[in-house]
């Protein structure tokens, strides 16, 4: 019997040493954690059970009968993040390069399937050179295989991908299939084509970091949500972000026990908005005024400033934040804050998270670039996902709310529930200004007499008495009771039903 546990033992050793002592070390100098020191990190102390820790690859061409290593370059199983369960996978860069084969494939796949039949969501480390080029199309089955999983699991379990090395080729997909994906800063890239191909191919000098790095993918092309400067800051961000998520989409969000007053009064809003329209103020200060404790995870901070996304918690309870931003452009909505919002409240709804919507909205950002890039239906992504959500749904306007572009920021006729308003409000199809130049326009070579139109227009429709007037605004409230009305009329929704007609699924314009 001891010789047996001996065995056991050694095999269990040489699976947890990887690829060797020489390329762990050569990873500990990249500055990243190995497969298994990552899921220290990420995971509650001893709760880590693993999976298929034997399993090796099958391919015996180009010599690869004589290169074969326990695990196969991914360590996967579950565990837990402040308790609560979830599953893992991690790629092993010092095994073969990270790199997927039909085995490896095989065991994510095991893990996405007991995700989705238990409920829980699943969290994948990736590191790889892509696919094992000696297995060919297997590798390539293995890798469409995953794909399949991370469509099916969608809107059903969470599903996050931790960028932390290279990710490159057909890789790249399981990630962006994934509700987010977080990246590592300097050492950790995801492109399609790497840098010696697109030389290749269009004569472009790039490099890794410049074609697909963490900085391009957060401020150019949005496929990242965050970026952070360590393999430990990039999974502590993942436990903290893991915490405001439901496990599955039948499971209500996670009820935090909190010790900021629900109630509590902030007289600095009565002061937020400046006295002139035309000088922008930070909205972040008032997400920041209305979270439990000012704790705002705060996504795509870095791509289209002029929205803000992320989620807070409101008396214990995780809410998603979909605020205009003033101080990039105006707030104006434009191609890239139609397709970041959109696909944010697309997510909320999918798993039960409330809407908090912070409108400050002049319109949508006019020119041909705008036009030619098809804002149009960009812009109807997020009207379609505000729209067809069902999840309780509150809107404060703050200012500015002009044109289709209230429609467009939850407003009661696409679905909101409640819809408060400053006494600061403007709601109307466009700015005083402009919309007396286009009434008055015999008067125009008169600077007083439009002057005077202009008082009349502001006096008549720029506040939100009107639109509350017909109930398009449930109260006009005071700034500083905000976080109290706002976090009253979540509680009064926890009990929001709804009915839709069947439908295999929508059709948004994407």
């Amino acid at each position: 019997m001891r010789a047996v546990l001996e065995q056991l033992e050694e095999r269990r050793a040489q699976a947890r040493s990887g690829g060797g002592a020489r390329r762990v070390a050569a990873q500990h100098a990249k500055g990243k954690l190995t497969a298994r020191e990552r899921l220290d990190v990420l995971l509650d102390p001893d709760s880590f059970e693993e999976f298929d820790m034997y399993v090796t690859h099958r391919a015996t061409d180009f010599g690869m009968a004589q290169s074969k290593v326990p695990g196969d370059g991914v360590v996967t199983g579950w565990g837990t993040i402040n308790g609560r369960l979830v599953y893992v996978f991690s790629q092993d860069f010092t095994v073969l390069g990270g790199s997927l084969s039909e085995t490896h494939a095989q065991k994510i796949c095991k893990i996405m399937d007991m995700a989705v039949r238990n409920g829980a969501p699943v969290i994948g480390l990736n590191d790889s050179g892509g696919a094992r080029i000696q297995e060919g199309v297997a590798s390539l089955a293995g890798y469409a295989e995953v794909f399949r999983r991370n469509a099916e699991a969608s809107g059903i379990v969470p599903q996050l991908s931790l960028v932390m090395g290279p990710c490159a080729g057909g890789a790249v997909y399981s990630p962006a299939m994934t509700d987010f994906i977080f990246m590592v800063r300097d050492s950790s890239y995801m492109f399609v084509t790497g840098p010696d191909v697109v030389k290749t191919v269009t004569n472009e000098s790039v490099t890794a970091e410049a074609l697909g790095g963490a900085g391009t993918h957060t401020r150019i092309s949005s496929v990242a949500d965050a970026a952070f400067e360590n393999d430990v800051e990039a999974l502590e961000a993942a436990r903290r972000f893991f915490d405001f998520l439901p496990l599955n989409n039948r499971q209500p969000v996670p009820q935090r026990p909190s010790f900021d007053d629900p109630a509590r009064l902030d007289m600095r809003l009565d002061t937020l908005v400046p006295d002139s329209a035309a000088r922008p103020y930070d909205m972040r200060e008032l997400v920041l005024a209305l979270a439990d404790d000012g704790d705002f995870f705060e996504l795509q901070a870095d791509f289209a400033g002029n929205i803000l996304i992320g989620l807070i918690r409101l008396d214990g309870q995780t809410v998603g934040v979909v605020a205009n931003q003033p101080l990039v452009l105006a707030g104006c909505l434009d191609i890239d804050s139609s397709r970041k919002a959109a696909r944010f409240v697309r997510f909320c709804d999918a798993f039960s998270i409330p809407i908090l919507t912070l409108v400050d909205v002049p319109g949508f950002l006019p020119g041909t670039a705008q036009e030619h890039g098809g804002v149009i239906k960009h812009g109807a992504k997020l009207l379609f996902a505000y729209s067809e959500a069902t999840v309780p749904m509150v809107t404060v306007i703050t200012r500015k709310a002009y044109g289709g572009a209230y429609d467009v920021m939850a407003s009661k006729h696409i679905g909101a529930d409640v819809n408060y308003a400053w006494p600061t409000a403007e709601i109307a199809v466009m700015g005083a200004k402009g919309a007396a130049e286009i009434l008055y326009r015999s008067e125009l070579a008169d600077p007083d007499a439009i002057a005077a139109r202009t008082r009349e227009y502001e006096a008549r429709f720029a506040n939100p008495f009107v639109a509350a007037e017909r109930g398009f605004i449930d109260e006009v409230i005071m700034p500083h009771s905000t976080r109290r009305r706002v976090v009253r009329a979540f509680a009064m929704l926890r009990g929001k039903q709804t009915e839709t007609r069947w439908r295999k699924h929508d059709n948004i314009p994407l």
